[in-house]
């Protein structure tokens, strides 16, 4: 008998070194809306030159703290008040980022954020005024969520590799057919220039601030699975450059609508660093 099992002990030996791409894995039992946390996603956009955005980040960091990890934020560099000081250490505008602000449409006034990529009834297009942040959060919130998404990270500090692995499972019944998984890179607390009422400042410490994104701006479609097999499965590699700080930096990944509507359904985020 010991010498059939030998031979088979190799040859799994073997197949396990073999790299496994993503899979798509059937909906495993546990997913349920009345007990799945519903977190919502405010992504406001800034710029280095923009007078008043230090008052809508401190706006966004008051609602963090209100609702904790059921809030999750990013800062989006980009439009006329984006470009940097020839003194500025960093140029925090990404091609994505002028991507996003195009796709959601430009703000007529700074600062701006847009609530769950959703517009609301009442408003002419997805930008709100920092007085309306609140009141659209808690609505969000108080809505049921249609899809999980879990994050797991692999982080190497050595090589700077970073693994990052998202399964978006579907909760309830899914609006439409064309879902979409975007998956954002941020780092917090990157000390620049900054304008402020008090006049240019060079220790601002910019918060959240949008670095890369391992999908298309767009997103990256997953809707055929989840309506067919009810749990996507994707993994993304990423190197973290040498300038970033990678204690500062987190992984953002979202569920949302493709199409002409883009609401967000669910998003979650997780520190590279643990």
């Amino acid at each position: 008998m010991r010498s059939l099992i030998l031979p088979v002990l190799l040859a799994l030996s073997l197949f396990a070194c073999e790299e496994i791409p993503p899979v798509i894995t059937p909906l495993e039992p546990g997913g349920n809306p009345n007990t799945t946390k519903r977190r919502v996603l405010i992504e406001e956009f800034t710029g280095v030159r923009c007078v008043n955005c230090p008052a809508g980040t401190v706006e966004v960091l008051n609602l963090r703290e209100l609702y904790k990890d059921q809030l999750i934020s990013v800062g989006i560099h980009a439009g006329s008040f984006a470009p940097p000081y020839p003194d500025s250490k960093y140029d925090f505008r990404t091609p994505e980022g002028d991507a996003i602000i195009n796709l959601l449409s430009k703000p007529l006034g700074y600062p701006s954020a847009v609530v769950n990529r959703k517009q609301y009834d009442g408003e002419f297009d997805l930008q709100l005024g920092r007085s309306q942040w609140a009141g659209y959060i808690a609505q969000e919130l108080a809505a049921p969520p249609v899809v999980e998404v879990k994050l797991s990270i692999t982080y190497n500090p050595v090589t700077r590799g970073l693994q990052v692995s998202v399964d978006t499972e579907a909760l309830l019944p899914l609006p439409q057919e064309d879902i979409r998984l975007s998956v954002m890179l941020a780092e917090d607390n990157v000390v620049d220039v900054q304008l402020t009422p008090d006049g240019k400042t060079a220790d601002y410490s910019h918060r959240h601030n949008l670095r890369d994104m391992l999908t298309p701006f767009d997103g990256e479609p997953i809707g055929a699975d989840l309506s067919s097999k009810k749990k996507a499965t994707r993994a993304y590699p990423f190197f973290i450059p040498a300038n970033w700080i990678e204690k500062n930096c987190s992984v953002i990944a979202f569920a949302h609508l493709g199409g002409s509507k883009l609401d967000v359904l669910q998003v979650s985020e997780l520190k590279v660093v643990q």
